[in-house]
């Protein structure tokens, strides 16, 4: 059986997909994930062999959440799940180590498919995905568009956290560092993106497909 944590802070979409794999005979839903941080907990406490991650959950976030949870054990796939498939993190998460990236408009049975290639030692990347990271290497416009490429991997997500209205003290948990280091990430972010107050963040992060509005209260 290939046991599977299903991560995603929509509880209608993680529900949708739990009882859909429920009537695939070789998968087993063993877990329920509402954020990244009850997703690194789970894959620490259960028997894991693959997680459904969403990627833009509040709080820590899939991309975040991914990199933990494979340093610490790299046996783990993930694949992301995203609404959208024109963005900047199929190539961070496919860094960071993920095995898979679909779209959450995929075909049930391609999520299933997906599942099964990945267990197998594949990679899998839904067909949007890929052409989208295809028209990039060949278009360079395309490839600078986003401003927030011009940040690492640990600015990304504490600018993903900022833009939320998470505290400082929060993030310095989550990421596990100070709150002077995520001060330090928060100046890093706004020289880098040419703005100036955590408001004009939010509204960038909007804009380039970082953050959803609804995620927004």
């Amino acid at each position: 059986m290939i046991r599977v944590l299903v991560a995603d802070d929509h509880d209608l979409v993680r529900m949708g997909i739990v009882r859909m794999l429920e009537d695939v005979e070789d998968i087993e839903v063993i877990g329920e994930a509402r954020s990244g941080e009850e997703a690194i907990e789970m894959a620490r406490s259960l028997p894991v062999n693959l997680i459904l991650m969403d990627v833009k959950m509040p709080g820590v976030g899939g991309l975040e959440a991914t990199r933990k949870i494979l340093t610490r054990d790299n046996t783990i796939r993930v694949i992301a799940v995203s609404a959208m498939s024109e963005d900047l993190f199929p190539e961070r998460l496919m860094k960071l180590g993920a095995s898979g990236y679909i779209t959450k408009d995929a075909d049930f049975k391609e999520m299933v498919y997906a599942i099964r290639r990945v267990m197998d030692g594949n990679m899998y990347m839904s067909s949007a995905v890929a052409q989208q990271l295809a028209l990039r290497n060949f278009d360079g416009t395309k490839q600078d568009s986003s401003p927030f490429k011009l940040l690492s991997e640990r600015e990304l997500q504490t600018a993903m956290m900022i833009a939320t209205g998470t505290k400082v003290s929060t993030i310095a948990d989550s990421l596990c560092v100070s709150p002077k280091t995520v001060n330090s990430y928060r100046y890093r972010i706004f020289e880098k993106l040419n703005i100036s107050n955590d408001v004009e963040l939010t509204i960038l992060a909007v804009k380039h497909k970082v953050l959803d509005v609804e995620t927004l209260d």
